[in-house]
């Protein structure tokens, strides 16, 4: 029966952040623009998906037309090209949801990104944010959507030029797919070629043969439609059948990124439950990798219908993982809420998770090269899981790689740094910071350098709270060089380097020092580690390290933070100059005494705590040298 609803186009603008992103559709020039036909292809196969899950509950969804498809149709006098679905469809409500709103994390940083994109860079960008519908201005000037939802009454149109507003209105259902949505892109003078059959069969067959929908083409609007991709899903088939370019066109379509995979993983499980697993680790990194609401991107399917994307397959520091999951064990009828409590699922989730460490762990082994190039990309994701993980704590800390005072330009594995253990090392030592190089020549270390130990230089904020969860690395904990004593005092230095022992007048001026700066800190002391600097901070031997207790407070969660320790070099010559000056000089001692301190939060990265008294001391020190 036809409906008659027409009514006028009512017009709307888009959202601000749409507005921008079709702005740099519209105005850029990309060197690969035919991933518009993979993203409206990939739309197309999600709401053919959408419609078969629903239908499970709600089988007359489906009517009589069962059998899920996509139409690509030509036409090269009127220069459109039509994609066309009878999946799930939209409402009128829906269309503008969907078109007229972005939703998804990263899409500023993507934005901005692609604004200051060279051309070859660019398509690059768009196919690994997957921007989906909007691509489709790329090569369109003009786009309408005409959709009838599964079950409706009514049908929408929605239309626009990509250049700031849009128009959405209800019209006869006679001029809407029984079911589903039609995207009639109106193609740019300069993208007539893609109405050409040639062009777009293998375009489709490149990036869109493997959905698992059936696609079908239409070289004219009059003309037959054939099929051109068969939909068979690909994970089913053995691993013999399948070629390197097929996986990597699969990996594209499910990923949503436009690289290739750096890691391809396919198998089957069987035994207490059946699934197939195929998932790939991306080679280059994804926008929204730290997005603290970044989710999983793993689909889990039931004997080949999709059940939904938002199943916690894999623990989140895994979470740059792309695939799917399909199980021959879980119910279809089981509600997308209540599928993530299923003891079959639990299984899933341990069994995935500890295969994709485990071939992380052989490439690492094998193939070396490869693996640091995963590690550059995902390392600081995999080290969530040494705080969050204990269970798989032990294989994490073996895939994990660190700079190290003795990595150079390239990186050491904990077994490395064990092979390296000196004797008499009780612990593996570990300092954190934000810049590399400023951590590299931190006065902490110098002690340590001397007597050729091997300290692990953390960049990574997760870095400052797993090495605090307890960890240990064949029986050695983890200690900072930047916390209580640093126990150098059983490792020798090199031979014939043995350090002087402090003077009386030294120690007097150490014990100086202490009664000057008061409650500026919790103690002054005489220090082990430094070699070369004349000062430096540490924390107490119960307090936290100090770079965890810079994040917590910048974070807001710390209530107040611990003095530290002043720890003072006995043997650096300007304390040996200060040491025996008497009484005749007891303001620049008192100055000196608070100039150490400054010095000593300069070099950990602090502003003194009172600037313009620091200037002054300064001033008069200055002032009594020249003099």
């Amino acid at each position: 029966m036809t409906t008659t609803t027409d009514s006028a186009p009512e017009t709307r603008s888009f959202e601000a952040d749409v507005a921008r992103l079709l702005h740099l559709m519209v105005h850029s020039v990309y060197s690969d623009k035919e991933v518009f036909l993979r993203e409206l292809i990939s739309n197309a196969a999600d709401a053919c998906e959408k419609l078969r899950y629903e239908g499970l509950s709600d089988p007359a969804l489906l009517g009589d037309d069962g059998q899920p498809r996509i139409t690509v149709t030509l036409d090269a006098d009127k220069r459109q090209l039509v994609v066309e679905d009878n999946g799930i469809g939209m409402s009128e409500v829906e269309l503008a949801e969907a078109l007229g709103t972005i939703a998804r994390s990263g899409t500023r940083a993507f934005m901005d990104r692609i604004a200051a994109s060279k051309d070859a860079e660019g398509s690059q960008l768009i196919g690994q944010f997957g921007v989906g519908f909007y691509s489709a201005f790329m090569v369109a000037d003009h786009v309408d959507v005409v959709s009838r939802r599964a079950g409706s009454e009514g049908a929408a149109r929605w239309s626009s030029d990509g250049l700031g507003t849009y128009t959405i209105q209800a019209i006869d259902t006679d001029e809407a797919p029984a079911r589903g949505t039609r995207v009639i892109l109106h193609l740019k003078e300069d993208a007539a070629g893609y109405t050409q059959p040639y062009t777009a069969e293998h375009s489709v067959k490149s990036h869109s043969g493997h959905v698992p929908v059936p696609i079908f083409l239409r070289d004219t609007p009059d003309a037959e439609p054939r099929q051109i991709a068969d939909g068979a899903a690909l994970w089913t088939k053995p691993r013999s059948e399948i070629t390197a370019e097929e996986y990597k066109d699969f990996y594209r379509s499910v990923a949503g990124q436009f690289d290739e995979p750096a890691l391809t993983l396919h198998y089957r499980a069987e035994g207490l439950h059946e699934y197939s697993v195929l998932a790939f680790v991306p080679e280059t990194r994804p926008f929204d990798l730290f997005d603290p609401d970044r989710g999983g991107r793993m689909k889990l399917y039931v004997r080949r219908v999709f059940i939904t994307d938002e199943a916690q397959i894999l623990p989140r520091y895994l979470r740059f993982v792309r695939g799917l999951v399909d199980s021959a064990d879980l119910p279809l009828n089981v509600s997308r809420e209540m599928i993530q409590e299923s003891p079959v699922l639990a299984a899933i989730q341990k069994g995935v998770s500890n295969r994709v460490l485990a071939e992380l762990e052989k490439l690492s082994s094998n193939d070396t090269e490869r693996y640091l190039k995963i590690w550059d990309n995902f390392g600081a994701v995999l080290k969530e899981g040494l705080y969050e993980d204990f269970a798989r704590r032990e294989t994490l800390l073996s895939l994990a790689r660190f700079k190290t005072t003795a990595s150079g330009e390239g990186w050491r594995s904990l077994k490395d740094y064990a092979a390296g253990l000196k004797d008499n090392q009780t612990a593996i030592y570990y300092a954190t910071g934000s810049d590399l190089d400023r951590l590299a020549k931190s006065p902490q270390l110098e002690g340590f350098r001397a007597r050729g130990i091997e300290v692990l230089l953390l960049t990574d904020q997760v870095d400052s709270f797993w090495v605090t969860a307890g960890a240990d690395y064949e029986g050695k904990p983890f200690k900072s060089v930047t916390q209580g004593l640093a126990d150098l005092g059983l490792i020798p230095l090199p031979e014939g380097e043995a350090p002087a022992a402090a003077s009386e007048e030294v120690g007097a001026f150490i014990a100086y020092v202490k009664t000057v700066l008061g409650d500026a800190v919790s103690d002054v002391r005489a220090s082990e580690r430094l070699t070369d600097s004349a000062v430096c901070l540490v924390a107490s031997e119960q307090g936290m390290d100090r770079q965890l207790e810079k994040l917590l407070a910048n974070a807001g969660r710390l209530g107040s933070a611990t003095k530290p320790v002043l720890e003072i070099n006995p043997r650096h010559a300007l304390i040996t100059r200060l040491g025996v000056l008497g009484e005749e000089a007891a303001s620049l001692r008192e100055d000196a005494a608070h100039l150490l301190l400054d010095e000593a939060r300069i070099a950990d990265g602090e502003l003194p705590a009172d600037p313009s008294a620091f200037s002054a001391r300064l001033a008069r020190v200055i002032g009594k040298a020249a003099g």
